[in-house]
């Protein structure tokens, strides 16, 4: 049965209101810049939509295309709340060309290959699309194949939760965690060893499964672990270390240096990969959450980092300040495809992308652009139903709190629950739209 809320305190609409406010005020109007140049974006996912919106605003004349074979558009930070019984499924679904503003071209194909070097892109339809300037936006691909074992089809299934998927997903992982919670036992938890999108997400699941647990009275009857990949719970220290206390208290051991690599779905044993050798670990419930690298179309380019910690998964070789390629000048990259040390989240879109927009518009005005992307990420850290920390950091782990006075980073508060589940949705929309 879904889980239903009470209607909003008077103190908590206002305090919700002024927090959504603040998240989705719009910039100040712009003259609009004439030129006839070119854009491609490949991806129609939250940067690629927030992008071709903001240029439409800020350009006169260009010719704007979208590159996108999926028809659907996903609220990607709902999933979670689906996969707990929260929202509907339907919640997370909407269409891509209900935020295509006026002047904006579709194309529902997908991008097969992108040459920089002639400045085209090849479709997987085999037209070939030229640009004066590419925004790449393809979000990441979930590499469940990373997994031996690993069966997609069967999530939901015999105790076999992961929310990543889809939103189909989402909600066959909330039957499984519910009949979990109603019988107890061994719940499994744990995160890859790649980039991924949202790193809070297995934290927070973990949570809300140890209180559905707890509010169904089955608390004492199952066994909760976390699998961390490497030493720390989360790659902000100060973060890391609250949710260490907060597992300690609510009795969820951590296990570190913990990979998964293989999963049995019909004995229910989860074989991770330790210092010490492989481990099997038997479970009750697990939420598988993949491996996460670049989509191939990215991956094999030469868009790809070379060097470095962004190698292996195949992220696009960006400026961490500008998101502006660093050996293809008209090519900027933003959203999840980044090559950046942190931004795979929703928040960091918003910030992303009014940066990026405002290098390429200066490059077709001839000047220089002072903005700068900080590395800005955000994550509304669930802890149990009706609480929540609300995460915001930059490239230097330090915490940039929104609303000073107002919500306090690191406490479990019931206005940072209501803006996840009620105040996010709308400024993620207008973020789409061009207007956050």
């Amino acid at each position: 049965m879904r889980q239903s809320w009470t209607a909003l305190g008077r103190r908590g609409v206002l305090a919700g209101a002024g927090a959504l406010l603040a998240l989705g005020a719009g910039d100040a109007p712009r003259a609009a810049v004439r030129t006839r140049a070119k854009i491609l974006i490949i991806g129609a996912g939250a940067a690629g939509l927030a992008a071709a919106n903001r240029l439409v605003h800020r350009l006169e004349g260009a010719e704007i295309t979208l590159l996108d074979k999926r028809r659907e558009h996903l609220y990607q930070p709902g999933f979670t709340l689906v996969a707990a019984g929260i929202k509907p499924r339907d919640y997370v679904l909407s269409t891509t060309r209900e935020y295509l503003s006026s002047g904006l071209n579709l194309i529902e194909e997908s991008a097969a290959e992108i040459d920089p070097v002639a400045k085209t892109v090849t479709t997987d339809a085999g037209r070939r699309l030229s640009y004066d300037f590419l925004i790449v936006a393809t979000g990441l691909e979930l590499h469940y194949e990373g997994i031996e074992g690993m069966d997609v089809s069967r999530i939901g299934q015999n105790g076999m939760g992961s929310i990543y998927a889809g939103p189909a997903q989402a909600e066959a992982t909330w039957r499984a965690m519910s009949q979990f919670a109603d019988r107890g036992g061994i719940g499994v938890f744990h995160r890859p060893a790649t980039e991924m999108k949202c790193a809070g997400a297995p934290l927070k699941y973990a949570f809300l499964t140890e209180d559905a647990l707890s509010r169904r009275g089955n608390r004492s009857r199952a066994e909760l672990i976390y699998h961390a990949h490497n030493r720390a719970l989360f790659s902000v220290p100060i973060v890391a270390e609250k949710v260490r206390m907060l597992y300690q208290q609510r009795g969820i051991p951590v296990n570190h240096e913990h990979v998964l690599t293989r999963i049995d779905l019909d004995r229910r044993i989860a074989t991770f990969r330790t210092p010490q050798g492989e481990r099997e670990q038997p479970y009750d419930f697990i939420n598988v959450v993949p491996p996460m690298r670049a989509p191939a179309v990215v991956r094999n380019s030469p868009l790809a980092w070379r060097t470095g910690p962004w190698r292996a998964e195949g992220w696009a070789e960006v400026d961490r300040g500008t998101l502006r390629h660093v050996v293809f000048p008209e090519v900027f990259c933003v959203g999840d495809i980044a090559g950046v040390p942190k931004g795979k989240t929703a928040a960091s879109v918003k910030w992303q992308v009014p940066v990026a927009v405002d290098h390429l518009v200066a490059s077709i005005e001839g000047r220089s652009s002072a903005e700068r992307y900080e590395g800005y990420t955000s994550c509304p850290l669930i802890t149990r139903v009706g609480r929540a920390l609300l995460v915001e950091f930059d490239y230097q782990d330090n915490l940039t709190p929104s609303f000073p006075g107002v919500i306090a980073p690191l406490e479990e508060l019931w206005i940072t629950w209501m803006m996840k589940v009620v105040g996010l949705k709308p400024t993620y929309l207008a973020m789409l739209r061009g207007r956050a």
